[in-house]
């Protein structure tokens, strides 16, 4: 079997077939966000199932394609379509693509999704700046032999989401009336979404929002060396303040809605950086 440094390599070769330049920045659209694209000037799109060793992107809403474009003179890769241990894969193969973005030369991992509130005081369609995570997915993509060439056996998360990166998105807000809020995200396996038991047990932990992707990613980036920052759409208030069934549709259909406000923060954030 070939080392994951080796498959790395072929996918970049392939993609640097077709596309030529260092890139900067890589973004990760999550739920119901595939129109956020319209944040760059698209040169180029890869579907993942044509790049040599990328999984499929199964879940709803994720098109599973790499775009290449660029915005304020940086070089932007967007994965439109996030992978998922839910789907079936493990969470190196979910975190794939965030090794091939840096080979392809990214400095900074924004990572965005949707989540479910575990505070009262937040509402369906706020965006919550990521501050710290809880990984409670039972595992982590950097379990096995490391490969130090890629980053240390044991990386630190002291600043996980890059502290700069918070301040540089709370002026923004401040600046363009946006509300702003900073939160702990908790991450779990899936798919099945959280009991009224299991969300008191995460707001007791310290979780301000819940969701079912992003720590991995987070860690891989971290491991690699990335600045990162994490966006949460919060699209639906859990069981603690909620009693009726959560549906899937409403849930993109609200990150849908949040769209017209990420895209004025990130595309002001990387006028910033």
């Amino acid at each position: 079997m070939k080392k994951i440094s080796s498959l790395i390599t072929e996918s970049v070769n392939f993609i640097r077939k077709r596309y030529k330049a260092q890139a900067d920045v890589g973004i990760i659209l999550g739920t119901g966000l595939n129109e956020l694209k319209h944040i760059m000037d698209i040169n180029l799109e890869i579907p993942y199932h044509e790049i040599p060793h990328f999984k499929t992107s199964t879940a709803p809403s994720h098109h599973g394609k790499m775009l290449f474009g660029t915005f304020n003179e940086k070089n932007i890769i967007i994965m439109q379509g996030r992978l998922h241990c839910y789907e079936g894969y493990s969470a190196l193969e979910t975190t794939y693509p965030v090794f091939v973005m840096n080979g392809l030369g990214i400095k900074t991992l924004i990572l965005t999704n949707a989540v479910g509130s575990l505070d009262e005081d937040l509402k369906i369609g706020d965006i919550i700046v990521i501050k710290d995570h809880i990984n409670l997915s039972g595992t982590n993509p950097l379990v096995g032999e490391n490969d130090s060439g890629f980053g240390p056996r044991f990386p630190s998360m002291h600043d996980a989401y890059h502290k700069k990166y918070r301040q540089i998105m709370q002026k923004i807000c401040v600046k363009k009336d946006i509300f702003f809020k900073e939160g702990v995200y908790v991450g779990l396996l899936g798919p099945s979404l959280e009991t009224a038991a299991e969300c008191r047990m995460l707001k007791t932990i310290g979780g301000d929002m819940v969701g079912l992707s992003t720590v991995h990613e987070v860690i891989v980036g971290v491991y690699l060396g990335l600045k990162i920052l994490g966006i949460s759409t919060i699209t639906n208030l859990s069981n603690l303040f909620h009693s009726e069934t959560h549906a899937q549709s409403n849930i993109e259909e609200v990150a849908k809605k949040a769209q017209t406000k990420l895209k004025v923060l990130m595309q002001n954030f990387l006028k910033e950086i």
